[in-house]
């Protein structure tokens, strides 16, 4: 969802990676149901691990919850987010999660 609302309202001026610590053979149904109600395609798109070229490539490295999995670099500037997995939740609750990261998002970009 991130990387999809960065890419977006970035419009080519600042690039973004995806991946999770654990990632799932496929985007959730329930995120892509959501994102697409927000007009933002995920269909075709697939998860992928993370690996420590990602933070390396980085200037900002945005965690999600990974805690000790997601790989740190000194120098490197990480923020984390603290918000809930929406696999498997309802759909008030996804729509919740994908709002939050949209605002979340807006407001990083206004900092870069």
């Amino acid at each position: 969802m991130a990387e999809a609302f960065f890419e977006r309202a970035a419009r080519g001026r600042h690039e973004a990676r995806s991946a999770g610590s654990r990632p799932g053979s496929s985007v959730h149904p329930e995120v892509v149901a959501s994102m697409d109600a927000a007009g933002v395609d995920l269909h075709g798109r697939t998860p992928r691990a993370l690996e420590p070229a990602d933070a390396a490539w980085a200037d900002l490295v945005v965690t999600m919850g990974c805690g000790d999995e997601c790989p740190v670099l000194p120098g490197k500037k990480y923020v984390d987010w603290a918000l809930d997995d929406p696999a498997g939740r309802p759909e008030d609750e996804v729509d919740a999660i994908r709002d939050e990261i949209a605002a979340r998002v807006d407001a990083l970009l206004q900092e870069l």
